[in-house]
């Protein structure tokens, strides 16, 4: 197996090497749209669709889709279809407020932790508060840090967030649902991690969804049995080994956004990345990136009807032509340009 045919193939399994027609079903597969910018989630469905519906319709006028905290404790857009299976996960990890560290952090006792548990779905039962709205109802503690005393509760699927009312977030209760058995989530989440972003170490995994060491992601991986093998680049399933050897790159360019999937998941050294400083900045920020055969091979960004593109190694001619006709397909954009 050679890093290209895993980078190659990566992007085949996460929609980048043919685009979809079916924006439900990447979402499903790249285990929902990072939304802690929202216009980064449109363009990240935008990057794998062929024509991208809007984000925002699907969330909040369809119901499609559900924004809460997910993987890493980020904001993520979930199919809420899928809420019970994301929920059924986190129930692998230890809870937060069953951490002494996390209970000193925010000066809060275990009976605090119990009665925000108790009290924030029971005040959110007749319809969406502000989170100002919890802190009068509930507890003082909530007004501290955004939204790391509400986690917890979305962590259990009995917090999301509701359309905003002008600058002000709201949250809800989602519609009842049963939270997927854990073992059986943790599998299924395991088996998707590893056919959309392995072949992966338990680290990686680890890190992808947020789990304080590799011990219980090992164990998930582990529980897969015959299912997974171990390659030089760590697990994947058994069953995707040969196409990965196989996989090729093909001349595929694309332009993602910040916090792209693609992105949070890949390693942050040299062999997908050629200035990985320029991709992954302080701060927990992510740049937006011009892919070239799964390597991250520039950044981007845009300003007003303009797109400017900053290569991070050289490049040919063929590929700037298809960055160009990449930056095209965004609504609005007349100009590109390259900063050197």
């Amino acid at each position: 197996m050679r890093w290209e045919s895993v980078l190659a193939w990566r992007m085949a399994r996460q929609h980048l090497a043919e685009r979809s027609t079916d924006p439900l079903r990447v979402i499903s597969d790249i285990c929902g749209l990072h939304a802690q910018v929202m216009s980064s989630a449109q363009l990240t469905l935008w990057a794998r669709v062929v024509d991208a519906p809007d984000v925002e319709e699907l969330l909040w006028e369809q119901r499609q889709l559900v924004k809460t905290w997910a993987m890493r404790g980020t904001l993520h857009l979930l199919r809420t279809d899928e809420l019970p299976l994301y929920v059924g996960a986190q129930g692998g990890l230890k809870p937060r407020y069953e951490q002494q560290a996390w209970l000193k952090h925010f000066a809060l006792t275990p009976e605090d932790a119990q009665a925000i548990l108790r009290d924030v779905p029971l005040a959110l039962k007749d319809g969406p508060l502000t989170r100002e709205q919890l802190t009068q109802r509930v507890h003082a503690g909530l007004s501290r840090g955004y939204g790391d005393l509400l986690k917890p509760v979305a962590f259990r699927g009995e917090l999301i967030f509701a359309r905003s009312e002008g600058q002000n977030v709201r949250f809800a209760r989602p519609e009842p649902f049963e939270r997927l058995d854990v073992e059986a989530a943790t599998r299924e989440l395991t088996r998707r991690f590893l056919t959309r972003y392995g072949p992966a170490t338990r680290e990686a995994f680890a890190k992808w969804f947020g789990a304080p060491s590799p011990a219980a992601p090992g164990r998930w991986i582990k529980a897969l049995g015959d299912e997974v093998t171990e390659t030089g680049f760590g697990w994947m399933l058994g069953a995707d080994v040969e196409a990965c050897e196989a996989a090729a790159p093909s001349g595929v360019v694309r332009l993602l956004p910040a916090f792209d999937q693609y992105v949070v998941a890949a390693p942050r050294d040299e062999t997908a990345s050629a200035q990985p400083g320029r991709i992954y900045r302080p701060g927990g920020w992510f740049s937006p990136v011009l892919l070239v055969d799964g390597v991250m091979a520039g950044v981007w960004g845009r300003e007003g009807d303009a797109v400017t593109i900053e290569p991070l190694q050289p490049l040919g001619r063929d590929v700037r032509v298809a960055a160009e006709a990449e930056a095209a397909r965004l609504p609005g954009v007349p100009r590109v340009s390259w900063r050197s």
